[in-house]
């Protein structure tokens, strides 16, 4: 294990949040609030260890899957930790496990909150608030990665720990510039959806935050009813974002490059695009049929809540929970299928489901055909054993999390909706659940210790789950 070099990686990332943390500072001083030197209390906390951790480069930069994982995890951990402190020590989040569960789910895109009052939080707070998402949704490490130069050439073990899917590798040769080229593609959509916000007659303070939340795909809002309140424009602005942001990133670059037919070819934006117009449709109908809504009404909402599940955002133009049983299990469904990998958004993610009726479609020709050679192929290229193997233990190591998490949760005795509900909008991160935790609630009911197995949920979601597993196998640390 070369924990030099885990130790020069998490220092990087404490100086990175530390700057990061400088924004909020200066809106604090803009808006005449009286939390500054509470920031800077903070900064300082997180500057200090981060320089003293980062300013002595390790002689070894050869690291392997291993250190990849572990420094990838406990930055995360340390970043939360961190992020949290301007909420606890301003006072306004007084717990500390409170302050850290809104941070953990802000950078872990999640959107779930322990906040009965959004709107009574100061402005900088919501800021950093929500920038925690803008952060946390390409990933703090695929940032460093385009600003440190590594040796080892295995940089890309980094960027595998912390990016969303089954599979992630370089858009061009040299992996610093596949992070730049990510960053820019991720900025420029952001700036994007400022704009179109802008028009929307939104002030520059509630454009920038919402664009975070979409851009992350994470779903802190800056007021209490979510999206309710919004207009029917930014409504639709904020729905296409939301989509456009559950994209598999290689679909930009394709089209960046003119590569067109790579770009239309790829089976997971495809199947992608089916499932949310499928889902739409469906919600929709119920909503006008079961529900006697308007077909204005149902279509834009449908459109919105779908686009939001299905990308993991968890903003809510209504409260869904009071929507009939078809479409809340058609939400539902959305929360387990995620985005797509590549994308910022959670869940599952489109190609690993399409994986999974290729590999059932692939034993079902076999019952009938033994001897037939049979290959699992995506996007005309066949799968490796080795991948699709890969892909069915994330789906075990997944589903034993979920199970553990009810099981844990459950000693706070609330129903098993609720539950089940809370488990799967923190391990997806999508945020809002049904009932006690649905999109008009919040997390807050729950004890410190249920908000750490959901915390922990959160950061397994995020980082595909077994960063965090192999954080717990004692063998993992020796040397």
């Amino acid at each position: 294990m070369n924990y030099s070099f885990i130790r020069w990686i998490v220092g990087w990332v404490l100086c990175v949040e530390a700057a990061f943390l400088l924004i909020p500072l200066t809106l604090c001083l803009c808006f005449g609030e009286p939390y500054a030197v509470d920031y800077i209390i903070a900064i300082s906390v997180t500057a200090i260890p981060g320089v003293a951790m980062a300013f002595r480069r390790p002689k070894n930069q050869s690291f392997y899957a291993r250190e990849g994982f572990i420094a990838t995890a406990l930055s995360w951990i340390v970043m939360s930790a961190a992020g949290a402190l301007p909420f606890f020590i301003s006072g306004c989040i007084p717990k500390f496990v409170d302050a850290l569960f809104e941070v953990v789910s802000g950078f872990t895109t999640t959107g779930a909150s322990i906040l009965a009052n959004v709107e009574a939080m100061p402005r900088s707070m919501l800021f950093w608030r929500s920038f925690t998402h803008w952060i946390g949704g390409m990933g703090v490490l695929v940032f460093l990665l385009a600003l440190l130069p590594m040796t080892g050439g295995q940089s890309i073990l980094i960027m595998r720990a912390e990016s969303p899917g089954p599979s992630v590798g370089k858009l061009v040769p040299r992996l610093r510039q596949t992070a730049v080229f990510l960053y820019g593609i991720y900025l420029g959509m952001t700036l994007l959806e400022v704009v179109a916000l802008l028009l929307g007659r939104l002030d520059l303070f509630s454009a920038f935050c919402i664009s975070f939340g979409t851009a992350g795909t994470g779903g802190f809002g800056i007021l209490n009813d979510s999206f309710a309140s919004y207009s029917v424009y930014v409504q639709t602005v904020v729905t296409i974002f939301m989509f456009a942001f559950g994209v598999n990133f290689n679909f930009y670059f394709f089209l960046i490059i003119k590569k067109f037919r790579a770009a239309l070819a790829m089976e997971e934006v495809k199947g992608y695009l089916f499932i949310f117009i499928t889902a739409v449709v469906l919600v929709a109908a119920n909503l006008m049929l079961q529900g006697g809504a308007a077909p204005g009404y149902a279509i834009l909402h449908a459109s919105f809540q779908c686009s939001s599940i299905m990308t993991t955002t968890g903003f809510s133009s209504v409260d869904f929970d009071l929507w009939p049983t078809f479409s809340k299990t058609v939400l539902i469904c959305l929360m387990f299928v995620g985005a797509c990998a590549g994308s910022t958004g959670g869940g599952i993610k489109v190609s690993r489901i399409l994986m999974y009726f290729k590999s059932i479609g692939r034993e079902l020709r076999r019952l009938i055909h033994p001897r037939s050679v049979t290959v699992v192929r995506m996007d005309s290229k066949a799968l490796e054993s080795r991948m699709i193997h890969s892909v069915n233990s994330w789906l075990l190591a997944y589903a034993a999390v979920f199970f553990f998490s009810m099981l844990m949760i459950s000693l706070d005795n609330f129903d098993f909706t609720t539950n089940f509900s809370a488990v799967a909008a923190t391990l997806n991160n999508i945020g809002p659940g049904l009932n006690l935790v649905g999109p008009t609630r919040n997390f807050a009911d729950y004890s410190a210790f249920s908000k750490l197995v959901l915390m922990f949920d959160m950061l397994a979601g995020r980082l595909e789950i077994f960063p965090m597993l192999l954080m717990l196998r004692p063998a993992t640390w020796r040397r």
